[in-house]
């Protein structure tokens, strides 16, 4: 696929990390959320390694977050979302699809209860402060809906805790997965999250001062060296081979969170009140035709921006490839595909399209192995 330049604009967002990442040797961006998100520094092959080895920091400023408060802030947030959030507890982040009315899928972020009538939705690439805004006009609930200046670090890597120790002491190691806690750092208190788009464990900082985090981003890399600490980005092979799904590229707004694997994330059994919930009862009565599942293809390079088809051994069509990249690990493409059902099972043939040719392939579990 032939590259091209990003003419930056006042509607292409920097992040207040832009700098220094340029003069760390960013060598590409993708857009998202309208915004620069960083995705190559070295090599895919080099950071994949590294990434299993070391600690990387990321700038997923991109992540933005919508803040819903206010007297009627727990009914909305719970109107967007098929997950039962009666019983959450502040401190903690729940992973919870959004679906609209027809039990599609929205989005799929991780929602931070930050109070008893605050919450913070982390959002992937799509418009969550609009759909939230019309909900809460339509329902004239009483809510304060803005997205908040929050930018975030994540810090990702096996190594990840050794280096946070270094800067906020011990307790980080106490952290339980998807809960936050506050942490300070030159005075400043940081919302920092043990969460992350990679399978390798760190954290995600969310940062509300600027300055702070500029100096905060500085003493990792002074700090950093015995941990052989880069800078990276979310890790393509490496999310695919551990089933971390990406809203607009794996699923969007065709798709619904049975399909998706999200069986666990839906709660039709509960009096909780959210839209899409009788669709979505008809949806599980009558059984999905389709699902996401992993693939391995034989082949070394592939490019693509629009869904390949993949077809059985009668070339009739069976799915869509919808991610793919090549996995040092297995050293041929990796890939999730949405594939009809009868074709999910651990192991089974498939051949997918790559322009001209047919390249062989197998549907896997989750995570790939």
């Amino acid at each position: 696929m032939k590259k091209f330049f990003v003419s930056k604009s006042r509607r292409l967002r920097s992040t207040p990390f832009t700098s220094r990442i340029e003069n760390q040797g960013v060598k590409s961006y993708t857009i998202y959320n309208h915004m620069l998100l960083p995705t190559t520094f070295s090599t895919p092959e080099d950071e994949y390694n590294h990434l299993k080895k070391d600690v990387q920091i990321w700038d997923v400023s991109v992540q933005r977050e919508i803040e819903i408060s206010g007297k009627d802030s727990n009914q909305l947030v719970q109107l967007m979302t098929c997950r039962d959030l009666s019983k959450s507890k502040i401190g903690g982040c729940y992973y919870a699809p959004l679906v609209d009315t027809y039990g599609k899928i929205i989005n799929d972020p991780l929602i931070y209860k930050v109070d008893d009538s605050k919450w913070r939705i982390c959002i992937a690439d799509s418009d969550v402060l609009l759909y939230a805004k019309g909900i809460a006009e339509a329902k004239n609930f009483s809510v304060n809906i803005y997205e908040a200046n929050i930018d975030t670090l994540a810090v990702q890597g096996p190594k990840s805790f050794d280096l946070l120790e270094k800067v906020f002491g011990n307790k980080i190691r106490d952290l339980k997965f998807f809960n936050f806690d506050y942490f300070s750092f030159n005075d400043h208190n940081f919302l920092v999250s043990r969460s992350g788009y990679s399978k390798q464990g760190g954290v995600e900082i969310h940062i509300e001062n600027i300055e702070a985090g500029l100096n905060l981003y500085d003493h990792f890399f002074e700090i950093g060296k015995e941990f052989n600490l880069k800078p990276g980005t979310p890790n393509h092979p490496e999310r695919i081979e551990g089933g971390l799904l990406s809203y607009g590229n794996d699923m969007d707004l065709r798709d619904n969170p049975f399909e998706c694997g999200f069986d666990k994330y839906v709660d039709l059994e509960s009096d909780i009140v959210f839209l899409g919930k009788e669709n979505l009862k008809k949806i599980k009565k009558n059984g999905v035709k389709r699902k996401l599942m992993g693939l391995k293809i034989e082949a070394k390079t592939i490019s693509f921006t629009n869904w390949l088809p993949i077809v059985d051994d009668q070339n009739n069509e069976i799915g869509q490839l919808r991610s793919a990249a090549y996995s040092p690990k297995f050293k041929k493409i990796v890939g999730i595909a949405m594939v009809k059902k009868e074709f999910c099972e651990d192991g089974k043939k498939i051949q997918i399209k790559l322009n001209t040719n047919l390249a062989k392939g197998e549907v896997c579990n989750f995570p790939i192995k």
